[in-house]
């Protein structure tokens, strides 16, 4: 569901958003339009209410770990961890974590990939929300569910600041966890 659809239709903040984000195509390879956030990160205040937005929406569900997934959503988890006083639990690609980890292969728009997180970094029941820069077919969000559901954790919902609609293949992957997304990239009009 996008942040529109859930009480914040005409809200500022979320045309700010958008604006801040630039699209660049063909990276990383021909045919990709790539969705570039990291322009978000040079004005302060959209920053801040891109972190407020969703701080606001997991505050008072009683989330106790805040999952990012690299490297984008190292960018705005461990904020909203803080925010929610949630731990940040890094989920990293292959070989970044030292220790012992368990490991999840997935698919990307564009290739393949692997995650993987330090094994003890979530107990049993806790409450989890997977935070991600850009959710497209869901294949890396669905790796980061399963690899906090295979610790015993209950992962409430995935959030993004971008979803891309024609790309999401319904919620199938997700195992009908909730996908609460800010902004879609026809709301984007930055191109380079």
């Amino acid at each position: 569901m996008f942040a529109a659809e859930n009480g914040l239709k005409g809200d500022p903040r979320l045309q700010a958003i958008s604006e801040t984000i630039r699209v660049i195509p063909h990276f990383p390879k021909p045919g990709i339009m790539f969705q570039d956030i990291t322009p978000l990160f040079l004005n302060h205040k959209v920053f801040k209410d891109t972190v407020d937005i969703f701080v606001d929406r997991y505050k008072d569900m009683g989330i106790s770990v805040v999952a990012g997934i690299e490297a984008r959503g190292f960018m705005f988890a461990p904020c909203i961890a803080l925010a929610i006083g949630a731990k940040f639990v890094p989920l990293r690609k292959r070989g970044k974590l030292p220790g012992k980890v368990i490991s999840e292969a997935y698919e990307l728009e564009y290739g393949e990939d692997c995650l993987e997180m330090h094994v003890g970094a979530v107990q049993e029941g806790e409450k989890a929300v997977v935070i991600d820069d850009l959710v497209a077919t869901g294949g890396t969000l669905s790796a980061a569910i399963k690899l906090l559901e295979c610790m015993g954790a209950e992962v409430v919902e995935c959030a993004c600041v971008i979803g891309v609609p024609e790309l999401i293949k319904g919620q199938n992957r997700l195992n009908g966890k909730s996908l609460y997304m800010l902004v879609e990239p026809s709301e984007i009009e930055n191109c380079c």
